[in-house]
């Protein structure tokens, strides 16, 4: 499992498997995001079936699944939704962590500086300065 922790209450992942849910559990996380539709590749573990581990395990879960690169107002409005709503710390996953990412960081935005935000974003591994500089010409 290569957990990225973007701030005190909310982490990221690649894909996770059913497998890493009683870890996930044991590190202290009290939500599970999901942010990757199902079926995106072969041998992903099914949103269903994760959701039964994690609520087996105590965990609260969701999904936001997402297309890669076709991110709409709506999908942030629900990933917005899902961070107000669930319990923190949170474990947000989706193929690489990058996906997540980015939710994270549009959802951020005008909460935290765009400076913050990169900072946060490349601490974990993820480079969110293209996005941040496009959100600050559209201000």
């Amino acid at each position: 499992m290569d957990l990225r922790q973007i701030t005190h209450d909310f982490t990221v992942s690649p894909q996770i498997d059913c497998a890493d849910i009683p870890a996930i559990a044991a590190a202290g996380f009290r939500s599970v995001l999901c942010n990757r539709p199902d079926d995106e590749e072969p041998g992903q573990c099914a949103y269903d079936d994760v959701a039964a581990a994690a609520q087996a395990a105590g965990l609260q879960v969701r999904s936001v699944p997402i297309v890669s690169g076709q991110v709409t107002p709506a999908d942030a409005a629900a990933f917005r939704t899902a961070l107000d709503e669930l319990p923190k710390p949170i474990l947000a996953y989706c193929r690489s962590g990058t996906r997540c990412t980015m939710l994270w960081s549009l959802t951020s935005y005008g909460e935290r500086t765009g400076e913050e935000i990169v900072r946060a974003a490349a601490a974990a591994g993820y480079d969110m300065s293209g996005l941040i500089a496009q959100l600050d010409r559209s201000r």
